[in-house]
């Protein structure tokens, strides 16, 4: 039997004790970041997540990160995929979204349509940080949260009563582009006593016709306020009843004392109590169990296709905007708050799909989207949260150049287009020489449009028209390469890098 010399022992014995150390500082100091990852319909959250992933599991390999301070300087050692904590969410289903990327022909991700998670454990090398001092090698832990935008302009209704969301959602409903189409519905609403005894069947019918209503709003409008959001994205929830119900028009020309005792079983009684139960159940249970639990937020903003919707379109997404940062809970988030009180306390605001523009296109997209959140961006300083905002492409499906066109130079993306048949325009700023052709298959070279850098003005309206065409994932992606993108290396920095020095 091999007797140990002391100094081995003494080696052993400081391992040990190094070990330890180390564990201690990772309970004690924050080595954990939950990332939460929101945004409407189509403003990418799939492909987003996908490349924030492969980034970090591929890097070094045809990765381009030269923003990322850790890789930069040196820090970062690798990255993988482990076990997620909540065993009873699903998985953020990233084999198959790189799948999508790296077929033939390439294709887009399927959208999510509910709430995912994905965790990655990060190693790199302390530096600056009392972890230094324990381990020349520390890990991250990173889960990501993914869930819809949707979801998220439901937190709103905690504070207001079936009474006042239902004049709120009366008004948007009688205002354009909503009007004409709610029209019919409001109609029936109005034939019904709203102290008759309720039948089951007509509201579900009502509730169907509602969520009917919703879904041509957001799908074939571009509207972005969608309320409830799970009408449209139910998860689990499909087909219960605590779905089954909709504002009631004109309440407020009702006797307070009448409304307040209106029997269980009328129309309004039973509206009011599926309300309540979805206020509890859905919306308040998501709050406890997911939303306060973020700590690191990334909002996604597709602000090119309400501009190609129009007016409307454009406003409902301000209006959205400012619904969802009303409903946050921010504030510092050191070691005592994270222990008691997980805050958020970074926010980046993502202006998606800048690859769909030309690039000098993208200092007016982040001037856009900045005056979007100009209110709220103020509160937010005021209560320490650090907030950037950037313009990116998670996935870059098209390459820039310049062109000739009637003897000038004039800037120009190329990729391959979505449908059969697509109008797009190649000329100057104000998108003149307009051609229509058969493109399916093929690349095509174009000038999509210049894009506002303010909120546009109703002469803005008048005189300009949008043109930003959806492009395919370029051909010949990698599974085990990075993604080609724009600045999630600048994403990566403002998430990531203060818990990797």
């Amino acid at each position: 039997m091999a007797i140990l010399s002391k100094s081995t022992l003494k080696k052993r014995g400081f391992s040990k004790i190094k070990e330890k150390a180390n564990e201690l500082l990772n309970r004690t100091i924050d080595q954990h970041v939950t990332l939460a990852v929101t945004g409407l319909s189509r403003s990418g959250k799939t492909a987003f997540i996908t490349s924030l992933v492969n980034q970090l599991i591929n890097e070094g390999n045809h990765t381009q990160l030269s923003f990322f301070d850790p890789i930069h300087q040196g820090n970062f050692i690798a990255a993988k995929r482990i076990p997620q904590k909540h065993f009873h969410v699903p998985r953020f289903d990233y084999d198959s979204a790189m799948l999508a990327l790296t077929a033939e022909p390439a294709n887009w991700p399927a959208p999510t349509h509910g709430i995912s998670e994905l965790r990655l454990a990060i190693r790199y090398q302390p530096k600056k940080s009392l972890l230094k001092y324990a381990s020349s090698m520390a890990t991250l832990t990173l889960d990501i949260t993914d869930y819809p935008g949707e979801w998220l302009l439901d937190l709103p209704m905690l504070k207001q009563t079936y009474q006042e969301w239902s004049e709120q959602t009366h008004a948007l409903m009688l205002s354009e582009p909503r009007a004409e189409l709610s029209k019919e519905f409001l109609t029936k609403l109005g034939d019904i006593d709203p102290f008759s005894t309720a039948s089951e069947e007509l509201l579900a019918d009502l509730a169907q016709e509602y969520t009917k209503l919703l879904q041509t709003f957001r799908y074939d409008l571009g509207l972005s306020v969608i309320q409830p959001g799970r009408f449209i994205l139910p998860g689990d929830l499909a087909g219960a009843p605590i779905l089954e119900f909709f504002p009631f028009p004109s309440l407020e020309g009702l006797d307070a004392n009448e409304y307040q005792n209106a029997p269980d079983d009328s129309f309004i009684g039973m509206l009011r109590s599926r309300y309540l139960e979805y206020k509890e159940q859905v919306v308040r249970k998501f709050y406890r169990e997911h939303f306060i639990r973020f700590d690191r937020q990334i909002v996604l903003a597709d602000c090119l296709k309400p501009l190609n919707q129009g007016k409307a379109s454009f406003a409902d997404l301000e209006l959205a905007i400012s619904m969802i940062l009303e409903s946050y809970h921010y504030g510092k988030s050191g070691l005592f708050s994270r222990l008691f009180s997980p805050k958020i306390d970074k926010l980046l605001f993502a202006a998606t799909k800048a690859d769909h523009v030309t690039p000098e296109q993208h200092a007016p997209m982040v001037a856009l989207l900045n005056q979007l959140i100009h209110q709220n961006k103020q509160q937010l300083n005021y209560e320490s949260v650090e907030v950037k905002t950037l313009a990116i492409a998670s996935v870059k499906a098209t390459s820039s150049g310049i062109t000739q066109h009637n003897g000038q130079e004039v800037p120009v993306i190329q990729g391959m287009v979505k449908n059969a048949e697509q109008k797009f325009q190649q000329g100057t700023e104000q998108n003149e020489n307009k051609t229509t052709t058969n493109v399916f298959g093929k690349k095509i070279t174009v000038f999509p449009g210049a894009v506002p850098n303010e909120l546009p003005t109703d002469s803005f309206w008048q005189n300009n028209q949008f043109n930003f065409i959806e492009f395919l994932p370029l051909d010949g992606l990698k599974k085990h390469h990075g993604l080609p993108h724009i600045r999630m290396d600048q994403v990566l920095q403002f998430l990531l890098a203060d818990k990797m020095t």
